[in-house]
């Protein structure tokens, strides 16, 4: 089967650290049943990861597209759902801030991940009894790289499941968050079993 495409983005804003960043540099050429991860890590930038992502797209073919990112807010891990199109937020690694502007003119106003959430979730939970499937992606590079992606694959028609799951900030990055380095990772680990599970049937079918 083809590669899975597992990309993470580096520290921004006042974040020391980004633990996406760690989770593709650990996943990196591991093989989950059969299926080679290729990890990157992508800028935190409105304007350059969506496109490096596409060009890293275009060269590898992927059998799937799987998009990490801090939401410092957050204490769980949760899959998005939905990637609106606006961008709104903080300056960017770029120092580029954007306030209430549209992604793609022409674009429609959401699009939908079309990863197997639920099966991911389920392969998440012994791992994160607290995840969850989101409805927000926010409004700032994370949501932006989700919807430039998923429009990017509509207009090329191409069915490769792609979409963004969001991670909170580990305990050793910040004391006292539920959940460790390990069980970050053991739970995108699983989560790409999942995948790669449910990718295998629809080829097969």
């Amino acid at each position: 089967m083809k590669p899975i495409i597992l990309t993470g983005f580096e520290a921004f804003l006042d974040h020391e650290a980004n633990p996406s960043q760690w989770v593709v540099g650990e996943l990196d050429g591991k093989t989950v049943n059969g299926v080679t991860i290729k990890g990157e890590v992508l800028p935190v930038s409105f304007n350059r990861a969506s496109e490096t992502l596409a060009r890293i797209v275009e060269e590898t073919d992927p059998a799937a597209v799987v998009m990490l990112g801090l939401a410092g807010n957050r204490t769980a891990i949760s899959l998005e759902r939905v990637a609106i199109n606006i961008m709104d937020g903080p300056g960017d690694n770029d120092g580029v801030q954007m306030k209430d502007c549209v992604i793609k003119e022409e674009g429609p106003a959401a699009y939908f991940s079309t990863l197997p959430l639920r099966d991911m979730e389920a392969a998440i939970l012994p791992f994160d009894e607290s995840v969850y499937v989101s409805n927000t992606a926010g409004t700032y590079v994370c949501n932006a790289l989700m919807y430039e992606t998923l429009h990017e694959m509509k207009r090329k028609n191409e069915m490769v499941p792609a979409g963004f799951i969001h991670i909170p900030i580990t305990n050793e990055i910040k004391q006292g968050m539920p959940l460790s380095n390990d069980q970050l990772l053991q739970a995108i680990e699983a989560s790409i079993h999942a995948l790669v599970s449910h990718v295998s049937a629809s080829v097969s079918k």
